[in-house]
């Protein structure tokens, strides 16, 4: 072995909080620079605290982890953090109190110049990503990270050596190393990256308005309106991707949609990630909205707040008719990932995955179809990576901002974030059982019930149509929330969630009257994908 005087070490660190501040944890691995073994692991569940505080925290452990092994070697530090990257260069000033103390422990691990930093995308720190998340689902169980429980080296590796070999063959159900090599093997390939980053790095929002309506002043809904999947794609098995959309082709009758509660704040994108709260995570169902009466028109009425098990409305023709300009939600689904040709789990509990190749190609495609179809006057978007950058693709053709919705983030899968239906069959069969059985049972590891999630979206509708009263508003969502979205404004039952389709890139829509009664007017239109 080379000498301590003369080794070089890389430190890979990164940390995570699921609502900023929330739950947080760091990770932090330690590699050989020629060979990329792993040297050493580091991986903490801190409580609550901000996405920065929990990259510096793990900056500092990788650091004496570093110091441990080899007292006297030279660090290269790689982080997909550029606050934490910047900071520690001395380029950026370090003004938060919280990290002022955590920089300057940093700073006293190794002497000042034995320490080089580099910002990496994030699709290249995955390691150190799979060791905080993974600290922040031990924290779940109230339990603190253990490295025996560790799958964060064999995951990259496994991931590593997907990328130069051919294609797995397909294994029975529950292959679980297979499907997972295959999956993390794209997601390190940095598939669908192209300017994407991290889910703060869409930059700041665009200004202007666009022109004309769609889908229309939905009480004229035009021809194309009616557009809606076929019969034989709605009883089809599972077709959508992600988890998100498989859960329901898979799941019995009986069943509710889930999630945590949300932030009451509505932020920019662009704004810092020390304030503003993944997928994802909150990690990231079911709602509806009124808004603000567009230049010129009187104002509408004040919207009635609904809630997930509200007051009826009056129904049909019978009902007072409320002719004033409704709240209209036009619902899309974000484009494929890695994970959506696998049908796996994919919520707000997990890696939080960018768009594939072919994701970038549908938002652009929804982006053209969208402008050429009319003006939406506002966009609001998931905080999971996913949807950000969908959003963002259709803010640059109408040149509007981009605001971020913590309520719209989809269901957190808990330690089934990544997983196929088959292998949370084989790993967790009694969970999924009482999963399928209740809309009340959560994933196995803490992740969100169907109940809360339905709780969580009811919520957010209401805030987004008392916010956009009469305004045409580009929801940009997971399957999940457009489901509870939709489910809610028909007055079904929760079993009607698993009688849906919902495609990548797919768009819906749904109108809220200031009187209570809504209308779905367009379900999974995918007429600007072929």
């Amino acid at each position: 072995m080379t000498s301590s005087s003369s080794r070089e070490v890389i430190v890979e660190a990164d940390g995570g909080s699921r609502g900023n501040p929330g739950p947080a944890g760091y990770g932090a691995v330690v590699l050989d620079p020629v060979t990329g073994e792993t040297l050493a692991e580091a991986a903490e569940y801190i409580g609550v605290a901000t996405n920065n505080v929990a990259e510096y925290k793990g900056l500092v452990a990788g650091l004496k982890a570093a110091r441990s092994l080899f007292p006297d070697a030279t660090v290269h530090v790689r982080m997909d953090s550029k606050l934490v990257v910047e900071q520690m260069s001395g380029r950026w000033k370090i003004k938060h109190p919280d990290m002022k103390p955590l920089a300057a422990e940093a700073g006293r691990v190794f002497p000042a110049g034995r320490v080089r930093y580099e910002w990496i995308p994030r699709e290249r720190n995955k390691h150190a990503d799979r060791l905080a998340n993974e600290a922040m689902d031990a924290g779940k169980r109230g339990r603190q990270w253990e490295p025996s429980d560790s799958t964060a080296a064999l995951d990259t590796a496994a991931a590593r050596n997907a990328a130069t070999l051919p294609p797995a063959q397909s294994g029975p159900p529950g292959d679980a190393t297979a499907g997972a090599a295959r999956a993390r093997a794209a997601l390190a390939t940095g598939a669908g990256s192209a300017g994407a980053g991290t889910a703060g790095d869409l930059g700041p929002g665009r200004t202007g308005t666009g022109s004309g309506v769609w889908p229309g002043t939905v009480a004229h809904p035009t021809a194309q309106d009616d557009g809606l999947f076929a019969a034989e794609e709605a009883l089809a098995a599972p077709a959508s991707g992600d988890f998100e959309a498989q859960a329901g082709a898979l799941a019995p009758t009986g069943h509710a949609a889930r999630t945590h509660a949300p932030k009451a704040d509505v932020a920019p994108v662009g704004a810092p990630a020390e304030t503003t709260g993944p997928e994802t995570t909150g990690p990231e169902a079911a709602g509806s909205a009124a808004a603000p009466a567009s230049a010129g028109s009187a104002p509408a009425p004040a919207a009635q707040p609904a809630s997930a098990a509200p007051a009826a409305p009056g129904q049909g023709w019978s009902a007072g008719p409320d002719m004033s300009a409704p709240a209209t939600f036009v619902l899309l689904r974000h484009g494929e990932t890695a994970l959506t040709p696998e049908k796996r789990f994919s919520g707000s509990g997990g890696t939080d995955p960018e768009l594939s190749a072919a994701g970038l190609r549908q938002a652009e495609a929804v982006a053209e179809a969208l402008a050429a179809r009319g003006t939406i006057q506002e966009i609001v978007s998931s905080p999971l990576t996913r949807c950000r950058q969908t959003a963002a693709a259709v803010a640059g053709r109408l040149g509007l901002d981009v605001r971020v919705e913590q309520g719209l983030r989809e269901t957190d899968f808990g330690a089934w974030e990544g997983l196929t239906f088959g292998e949370v069959r084989e790993r967790y069969p009694e969970d999924l059982d009482a999963w399928l059985a209740s809309p009340k049972a959560a994933p196995t590891g803490g992740g969100e019930s169907f109940a809360t999630v339905a709780r969580r979206v009811a919520a957010t509708r209401d805030r987004l149509t008392a916010a956009y009263a009469g305004r045409t508003v580009l929801l940009v969502t997971h399957v999940t929330p457009i489901k509870t979205l939709i489910r809610l404004a028909l007055g079904a039952p929760p079993e009607s969630l698993f009688r849906m389709e919902l495609s990548a890139a797919s768009i819906s829509a749904v109108a809220y009257y200031a009187d209570g009664n809504a209308s779905v007017r367009l379900l999974n239109d995918t007429s600007h994908l072929r």
